[in-house]
């Protein structure tokens, strides 16, 4: 699931900013095309619902790295555009809604938060039993 919304991001920033933007999901290397976006999940949680059922909690970390010569200008019309980017982004066949969006600029980097929380089920690996055969052996 972390992937897909790993995905998800990328494409809804690639919609949002064009290909005049960078967007790396691994490491940024050092040859990295400037403006550009880092996207890592930082921590994601997963708790028992009910049942088969879990809730995860996914805190994503987008990083802006700027190109101009007012980094902190560029970087807050960037975070202006990331909340409308972000509210919403495709997984699959459904929207997963962005929460708890938040930015702050630091070293010259912005780093934008967003939480994707979803549910998921568990899904079944082992085949149920269809028939049982037992052989009994008595004396007497």
């Amino acid at each position: 699931m972390i992937n897909k919304l790993t995905d998800g991001i990328a494409q809804a920033l690639s919609e949002a900013f064009g290909k005049d933007y960078g967007i790396y999901t691994e490491n940024l290397e050092q040859d990295a095309i400037k403006p550009c976006f880092l996207i890592t999940c930082v921590t994601p949680k997963n708790k028992l619902f009910r049942g088969q059922r879990y809730y995860r909690e996914n805190l994503f970390m987008v990083q802006y790295f700027p190109e101009g010569p007012r980094p902190r200008n560029e970087s807050m019309a960037v975070q202006e555009r990331l909340y409308l980017a972000l509210e919403f982004v495709k997984v699959g066949d459904r929207q997963v809604f962005g929460t708890g969006m938040e930015g702050e600029f630091a070293d010259g980097v912005l780093k934008f938060r967003v939480n994707y929380n979803v549910f998921v089920d568990k899904a079944e690996t082992d085949d149920p039993m269809e028939t049982l055969e037992q052989q009994v052996k008595m004396k007497g």
